[in-house]
């Protein structure tokens, strides 16, 4: 740079000191939030370590499993997976837009939707995750009671409200949302 050239004065903030200290104390406190992520990377750690586990203890019985067997293995493993993404999309959502965001300098392999999740996103994406997780469960008790297996009709009554509360939120959810984009904002 020209050491003639005239450079802009740095602008002063008509603030108090004392509430800038305090505006900046509050505005680096989201890494409080850091150790939250760390943790749900370790949930998502025992999480693998569970698929594994029944993955492998389940090999050496597959020649002698009937169909509805393998259908109940295979959704408890999509049950776990599900839950395994449901920790990816907090995970990078909440670090990003709560933290800081992700410089992954434009990897190839960077989630198309990563950093582009507000809140409201979040929001949807942990509702639907958790419908689909809800309705693996109750499919998971239909396919016992398919099979014969005893199951409570008091246990069966409670997995459907509650897939159905979850259902009825993600509606709700989704039509606030909805509601919210069409109110004009200041």
């Amino acid at each position: 740079m020209d050491p003639t050239t005239p450079t802009a004065p740095a602008v002063k903030s008509r603030k108090p000191r004392a509430e800038l200290v305090l505006e900046s104390g509050l505005f680096h406190s989201r890494w409080l939030m850091a150790p939250f992520y760390i943790g749900l990377v370790l949930a998502l750690a025992l999480l693998l370590f569970v698929f594994a586990k029944k993955l492998f203890l389940a090999i050496p019985t597959v020649g002698s499993m009937n169909a509805e067997e393998a259908i109940m293995l295979v959704l408890s493993l999509i049950d776990m997976s599900l839950a395994g993404n449901l920790l990816l999309i907090v995970i990078f959502s909440g670090y990003e837009n709560f933290v800081s965001k992700i410089d992954t300098a434009n990897h190839e392999d960077r989630p198309s939707w990563m950093g582009t999740v507000d809140f409201s996103g979040l929001k949807m994406k942990l509702i639907a995750s958790i419908v689909a997780i809800s309705a693996i469960s109750l499919l998971r008790a239909f396919m016992q009671l398919s099979e014969g297996q005893g199951i409570e009709e008091r246990s069966l009554f409670w997995l459907v409200v509650i897939h159905l509360t979850f259902v009825g939120s993600g509606v709700l959810l989704a039509l606030m949302d909805w509601l919210a984009s069409k109110v004009d904002r200041h």
